[in-house]
């Protein structure tokens, strides 16, 4: 899914019902401390690579590439071809390959879905879109979406599209499609929600009336307390401070029923979410396939702050109807802002975009086969990287360059955790695994329960800070000064990661 924070799912401390996930965290392993990276392209490439986003293509995303960054290797801005796709590795070994929804990993037709291991594709190309027929794109150099089927391009959309339900069909569909074939499927379900614009049904917007009046403060503190009732943070853990938006009881009357209007929407669009994942789960139990299927969830990346003050929205977003009785509807085109933004990351700092835990900690969720326990939850540092060779473990797929000479090529730097789902404390290593990210400059190394992160104002001060995540998840207290030595061995490791990735910072305005 795209831009769900921590607490939008009722089983990790929210309010919006979220039944068909909250089963699947029964069912499953929660993983409690799972990372993507801060946005969402450079995440997808690692997903289905197990290689570093700054080697896969993906050193910045596309639409904010520096000028010093752009055409050097690894900082193409798509699915570059020095990386093998887990669908072109399981379409190899005789699994049918299928993919609904965002792609966000290039363009060109050599570059789509199509060309990258999937058999059957119905994606939506860019990073956003309305998520209804108008084919809306998402900025003002990506005014219209390019909606692609099995590498030709769609022209138009049903009268009664909406995003959430129809990848949900066409991913059900193309399961059904291959059921006589006898070959075992790879299903990749990229929904766009709850991805801005912020879109919904009505019927659904109308069940969250009057939720938010409260305002993203009083929510913060109630997903926090949840967080901590379901023993997810430390019960001694500070909540970390608001930064970015304004106090609620600042705004008008007008600006509360408008920012309490957006995030009606936006539960809307998770229940929505949750409806259509439990219609494909549901689907599988029904053919009994599902005990015979690794099911994975996760989010992208943190939940979504911007106020699209950049120049690629700031001159797009006001041509659109945005006023409070049409917000939600096609035709609109608004997000929910930093407010409900940090209320979502609640016991964590930040939000999309950032290297702060509240940016790039993200639900995720793996239901494993019969014969793997249930209900678990697994407190490992483990990363969207680890996807692909977990995939591959668990399927006996071996990685191979397909074809292309093994100097010419990147590897899957990425670890299974699949050992892990049996058994949590078998892999005692895991606990010392050093993993480093940067984006737009930002910068994070997590190592056991430290972290460092260097990142600019308002989430960060542009030194390197230093938290212990065990007693203070919300990073509120900085270790720097106190703790020279663990702060020295954690930027030891991110110099080897700067070399290794062949890190080009962006010179200019860093992010959104």
């Amino acid at each position: 899914v795209d831009d769900l924070g921590q607490t939008d799912i009722g089983a990790l401390g929210g309010e919006i019902p979220t039944p068909n996930l909250d089963a699947l965290v029964r069912e499953g392993t929660l993983l409690t401390d799972f990372y993507a990276t801060p946005t969402c392209s450079p995440t997808r490439a690692m997903l289905l690579t197990g290689v570093d986003n700054h080697l896969a293509g993906y050193g910045n995303m596309y639409e904010l590439m520096a000028p010093n960054q752009k055409g050097r290797p690894g900082y193409e801005g798509h699915l570059n071809q020095r990386v093998v796709t887990v669908a072109e590795l399981l379409g190899a070994d005789g699994y049918r390959t299928l993919m609904a929804g965002k792609w966000h990993l290039g363009s060109e037709p050599d570059q789509d879905p199509s060309a990258r291991g999937f058999q059957h594709s119905f994606a939506m190309l860019l990073g956003g879109a309305s998520h209804y027929a108008d084919m809306i794109g998402q900025t003002i150099d990506q005014p219209k979406a390019i909606y692609r089927r099995d590498g030709k391009d769609i022209e138009s959309l049903p009268e009664d599209f909406y995003s959430t339900t129809a990848y949900t069909d066409q991913i059900i569909d193309y399961i059904d499609e291959g059921r006589g074939t006898g070959k075992p499927f790879f299903a990749y379900l990229a929904y766009t929600a709850p991805h801005w614009p912020l879109q919904a049904p009505q019927d659904l917007v109308d069940r969250f009336k009057g939720k938010y009046d409260v305002g993203y403060e009083e929510l913060r503190k109630t997903r926090f307390q949840s967080q901590k009732a379901k023993g997810l943070i430390p019960q001694d853990a500070p909540i970390p401070d608001f930064v970015a938006p304004k106090p609620w009881d600042s705004l008008s009357a007008e600006e509360k029923a408008v920012q309490a209007r957006k995030m009606e929407v936006y539960a809307a669009m998770v229940l929505a979410l949750d409806q259509g994942i439990g219609r494909v789960l549901d689907h599988l139990r029904g053919t009994g396939e599902l005990e015979n299927t690794i099911v994975i969830f996760m989010s992208d990346n943190g939940p979504e702050g911007t106020t699209f003050g950049h120049p690629l929205f700031s001159t797009f977003v006001p041509q659109f109807d945005n006023r409070l009785e049409n917000i939600g509807k096609e035709g609109s085109f608004v997000g929910y802002g930093p407010g409900w933004a940090e209320a979502d990351a609640a016991a964590f700092r930040g939000f999309k975009s950032y290297t702060s835990e509240g940016g790039v900690r993200v639900p995720a969720i793996i239901r494993m086969p019969n014969g793997f326990p249930r209900g678990n939850r697994n407190s490992n540092v483990l990363s969207v990287i680890d996807v692909t060779p977990t995939i591959l473990e668990a399927t006996g797929t071996k990685w191979t360059p397909l074809g292309k000479k093994e100097d010419e090529i990147h590897r899957p730097t990425g670890k299974s955790f699949a050992s892990l789902l049996a058994n949590p404390n078998e892999d005692e290593s895991a606990s010392q695994r050093i993993y480093v990210m940067e984006l737009f400059g930002r910068r994070a190394v997590r190592q056991g329960a430290w972290k460092a992160v260097r990142q600019d104002p308002p989430m960060g001060t542009s030194d390197w800070q230093l938290f212990n995540l065990a007693r203070d998840p919300g990073e509120t207290h900085n270790l720097a000064t106190s703790e020279p030595e663990k702060l020295e061995e954690l930027l030891k490791a991110y110099g080897t990661y700067e070399k290794s990735n062949a890190l080009i910072y962006p010179e200019g305005r860093a992010g959104y």
